[in-house]
Order: structure tokens, then sequence, then C-alpha cells
């Protein structure tokens, strides 16, 4: 597998080497489970986004695989499934395109901590811990979709890397969209007993999509880097008013199944939800586990709430 035409060596046109030639792949399904394949089998870091219309430009020669099917956990993107070899209706401009993370979170307890590791020149390598701050750990937090920035560590705390160390006297103002933007030397004067890391708090949020009001619509929920809809098995008006009450939405008045407000796109997160109604969160209510499902997005589930509240304040 091979990406061209993107901005580094983690994104662009998705291109598949089969019978002796390189060729496209068609964006009909193609989906952020697709992208998080390729994104693996490239060595990149996290899936951003799944790119479609040609955005990379239009390939020439064959389209090779058309309605990929990824579930996400496929170690290559050939192992998906998808109606064949040369087998499609597509033209170029409907090439398929990734844009994966060029940064990496390495050897933490979870997505949102570990060693810094940027992707450079077809390699990865570390970041030296001169100056390495909080305003530092504060863009890599964003970037990697966690939460605010807890800690930022030094002295290989997250282990030694090996390799090449990329990035020295790295100096963020704390707003920058991602960490190469910010002032750095590419020299350094570091061994990898110095390379940087952080801690990120991993962050959990809801939203509503696709309804008349911010107060309706399908149920999308967020952790570890990425949203996603929830299953509606057993949804009911007590996780209505779960629902409802984390979006300072007033009560609920409705709960809705089989994609009422539209089928989602992102990953199935949550399922089997079981709340008493009283909880503060609806990920603080009984489920099967982040991503563990047996659904499909046509089981979306939905809310209308009664409206906003209203804050009362007493001069």
């Amino acid at each position: 597998i091979r990406l061209i035409n993107g901005p580094h060596g983690c994104s662009g046109r998705v291109e598949v080497y089969y019978n002796g030639q390189w060729g496209t792949v068609c964006d009909d399904g193609w989906d952020m489970n697709d992208a998080a394949v390729v994104c693996r089998e490239m060595g990149c870091g996290r899936v951003v986004s799944a790119p479609h219309s040609a955005y990379f430009g239009q390939g020439s020669g064959q389209i090779l695989m058309d309605n990929v099917g990824c579930s996400g956990s496929e170690s290559t993107l050939t192992n998906c499934s998808h109606i064949g070899f040369y087998r499609h209706n597509c033209g170029h401009s409907e090439d398929a395109g990734v844009i994966c993370s060029d940064l990496r979170l390495v050897n933490g307890l979870n997505k949102c901590s570990g060693r810094v590791e940027v992707y450079y020149n077809g390699q990865w390598g570390t970041v030296c811990d001169h100056n390495w701050d909080v305003n530092d750990a504060v863009v890599v937090c964003r970037e990697m979709g966690c939460g605010r920035a807890v800690s930022a560590t030094h002295s290989a705390h997250f282990g030694q890397g090996s390799g090449q160390i990329f990035l020295d006297d790295v100096g963020c103002y704390g707003p920058e969209g991602t960490l190469k933007y910010c002032p750095h030397e590419q020299q350094h004067n570091c061994s990898h007993g110095e390379d940087a890391g952080v801690i990120c708090s991993t962050v959990t949020g809801l939203r509503l999509v696709n309804g008349n009001d911010s107060c309706s619509g399908r149920v999308e929920v967020y952790n570890n880097g990425q949203w996603g809809t929830v299953c509606d098995n057993d949804w009911d008006i007590n996780d209505g008013e779960v629902v409802c009450g984390e979006m300072r939405c007033g009560r609920a008045v409705s709960v809705l199944h089989s994609a009422h407000f539209g089928q989602g796109r992102e990953p199935i997160l949550l399922d089997n939800v079981g709340c008493s109604g009283n909880e503060s969160s609806l990920s603080n209510c009984s489920h099967d586990g982040f991503g563990k499902h047996n659904c499909s997005h046509r089981e979306d589930a939905g809310v209308i709430c009664s409206g906003k509240e209203k804050l009362l304040y007493n001069s």
C-alpha cells in the first residue's frame, strides 16, 4: 500500500499493489474504519479523516478495489471485504484517500499518554525535552484528540526511543493546530535519555446530530479521540433523560430508534446502554464497553428533549 500526493507520508490518495501493478481504491462505502486500517498498515498515527472524491487528485491506471468494508481491526486493507479486484463502477474522480496523524504517543497507559514521536521523511523519531512544557503538551493533546494536558514529562519517562531525534527546543504557545507548527530546532544536542512525553486526560463527550435544534438528534459520544454513535438496543426514556440532562436540554420528550435522525458514519461506540435516569453522564450508565456491539448504523439511537434550560440569576 502507498499514499500519493499528500503533504506528508501519512496522508494521500490510497493505492494498492496487486498482480504487478499499482491502482486506486474507489470511495464507495469508504469510511473511518477503512482509513484506520490504512493508517495502521502504513505505520502512521491515528486516523484523522477518510476523504472522498479524489481529494488528493485523480490517479491513473486501474481502479483495483471498490466497496471496501473494514471492521477496523484488520492488519492490511486487502484483508477487508470488497467486491473483488478490478470490479467496480467508479471513475478516478471517486479515488479514496486518508489523512493519518504524523504524531503518536508510545508506551503510555492509554492512547492519551506516552512518549511523543513524530513522523518525518519515512520514519518515526522522538522529541527532546529541552524547554518542553505544558504549552507543548496542550498542542499534542489537542492534536491527538485527547482531553486537557495533565503533564509534560521529561527524561524518557515513558522509556527511551530509538532512531532519530527530530525536534529540540520546541516552543509552542498553545493554540497551534499541530506540533510541527510550533517553533523548534531540527538540530539537537540530546540523547534518548531526554525523550519528551505527555499525559493527557482521556475525555468523553456528547452531542446531538441532525436534529431540528440543538436539543434533538442522533446521539453521539466522544471517547479516546473519536466520535461514534449509540446502538438502540434497550434504548429507553431513562437513557434519554440522562442525555437531555447532560446536554442541559430539559426533560426527555421521546427516545428514537432505527436511525430516526439518519445513519451515522463514525464507529458504533455504545450498545445495551442501561441508565437508571439519575446519572450525570451517559458514559456513567451501564453498557457493554466502548466499541463492543452487534449493531449496524440502521440502529442508531436518538433523542428529543424539551429544550434548553433557562439559567436564573438572583440580582
